[in-house]
């Protein structure tokens, strides 16, 4: 039996359900990449709002690709469990803020008329770096990928998130409906801008006067998120249906941190957000460069790291002496590079950073956090790299952290365990790899990708890093550089 609107009754008294009538719920978020995450954080918060009597944040939830999330949800009337895990226990919410589930492919003309309601208000995407479609070296759309070039020749049927944003606006705009606040909640820098400046390259390409509405009255304030949500797993779902007595396929866990910074710049109606603990503040650049260099640096530095190892969790990784001291290395180096609000105590932040990642109840597989890479390194470690190097100051810690990417470029561990590259370049990398017969070759190889160009020094360090990985391994490395720290 399934988790539904007729099963809920039959839950344990300690579960969290909603108390509103969702009958009564109207659908003022559209979501574009309802994935787990956007479950874990932005639909708690809508969550909040509708528990606390505002019904007009019920969100519809697109799905740009496939349709896995719909079919979990839709059976469950859009009911899911949120589990929040820590060292000390769980805590179960059933979470009923999604109101309805589309599937862009199946259906491009119900997300442009979701978009285009009058009931909309607010939109939010978590769609990953490479959803954007933006090429990095020029911050352009990637003309000369298929969907865009669809969505540039023709909005009939869109195929992006750019192309669904534009065509809903068009909407909006020809029947005088008004503008939207639209939200990336992705690990971007200037997430808002970047969004906003693709919407208008794409609007320009149809209707100037269209592409002049948008940028004088809809608003993409920037946004910077965090929690930790870990990949459901099939034994996850097991141990949640013998504690509710019912089945949840849509489930999502999560451990208790959560943080939202939101630009204070809204072109319409919005919920109470600073009363759900959303911060709203005029700048979100130093929170945000604090989060993508502490802890998604961090992340990807273990992600690496670990998984040549063969340690398939943060927490265990962690766990290892040389590793935590590398990481606070780490944080040595990025630290100097940010300029954080009065708000943020740096040394704090650290050191619930390491608490969160030590949290054995999360399960957060390194491997999920090693995917996309190409798209996450220019933000959380190439960034912090250029900045110090500028300086003229070392790079030990990160270095070894970029190396370490190079080297899972290889597709195998350091135990001989083969894996597969996830990647939106995975085959230009993995010819990168096999094209090169020296790990200097694989350095300029993977950095011109990447767009980027180390200085001769710092060449070097990323060359003699990635031959030690290469020769002796992740746990090799970890050690030697805490003996030379």
């Amino acid at each position: 039996m399934r988790l539904s609107t007729a099963t809920l009754d039959r839950l344990p008294a300690a579960v969290a359900r909603p108390t509103y009538d969702r009958s009564r719920v109207k659908r003022g978020v559209v979501h574009l990449g309802i994935g787990a995450f956007h479950r874990a954080h932005q639909a708690a918060v809508f969550e909040q709002a509708l528990a606390a009597g505002d019904l007009r944040w019920g969100i519809t939830g697109v799905s740009l690709r496939s349709a896995g999330v719909r079919d979990q949800l839709a059976p469950q009337d859009g009911l899911y469990t949120l589990v929040v895990r820590d060292g000390e226990g769980e805590r179960l919410q059933v979470v009923g803020a999604v109101m309805a589930m589309l599937v862009a492919p199946e259906d491009p003309a119900a997300v442009v008329a979701a978009l285009a309601s009058a009931d909309t208000h607010i939109v939010t995407l978590t769609i990953t770096e490479k959803g954007y479609k933006l090429d990095r070296a020029t911050g352009r759309l990637q003309a000369g990928d298929a969907d865009v070039a669809h969505d540039l020749a023709s909005l009939d049927a869109p195929r992006t998130a750019p192309g669904f944003l534009v065509a809903g606006l068009a909407a909006r705009h020809a029947a005088g409906t008004g503008p939207l606040t639209i939200l990336s909640c992705d690990n971007l820098p200037h997430n808002g801008t970047l969004l906003r400046d693709a919407v208008l390259a794409m609007a320009a390409a149809h209707d100037a006067d269209l592409r002049d509405w948008i940028a004088a009255t809809v608003t993409f304030p920037q946004t910077m998120v965090d929690r930790i949500v870990p990949a459901t797993t099939p034994a996850d779902i097991a141990a949640l249906a013998n504690t509710l007595g019912v089945e949840d396929h849509a489930m999502v866990k999560a451990e208790p941190f959560t943080q939202w910074v939101i630009e204070d710049r809204f072109a319409g109606e919005r919920p109470d957000l600073a009363a759900f603990g959303v911060q709203l503040t005029d700048a979100v650049a130093p929170w945000e460069d604090a989060k993508l260099r502490l802890l998604n640096g961090a992340h990807s530095a273990i992600a690496y790291l670990g998984g040549l190892a063969g340690l398939d969790f943060v927490h265990e990784v962690v766990a290892q002496p040389a590793a935590r001291a590398f990481v606070e290395a780490l944080w040595d180096e990025s630290a100097t590079t940010l300029d954080p609000p009065a708000a943020l105590d740096i040394a704090h932040y650290r050191a619930a950073l390491m608490a969160r990642f030590a949290n054995p109840a999360l399960q957060h597989r390194t491997r999920q956090i090693a995917m996309d890479g190409s798209q996450k390194l220019p933000q959380r470690l190439l960034a912090p790299i250029a900045e110090r190097r500028a300086k003229r100051q070392s790079v030990d810690a990160l270095a070894l952290a970029v190396a370490a990417w190079m080297r899972w470029q290889s597709g195998v561990t350091d135990a001989g365990e083969m894996f597969a590259i996830d990647d939106p370049i995975a085959d230009r990398l993995g010819a990168a790899v096999s094209g090169a017969t020296t790990s200097t070759e694989r350095v300029d190889a993977l950095l011109g990708l990447l767009a980027f160009r180390p200085d001769p020094d710092l060449r070097s360090v990323l060359v003699a890093n990635l031959d030690r990985l290469e020769r002796r391994g992740a746990v090799a490395a970890l050690a030697s550089f805490g003996e030379t720290a």
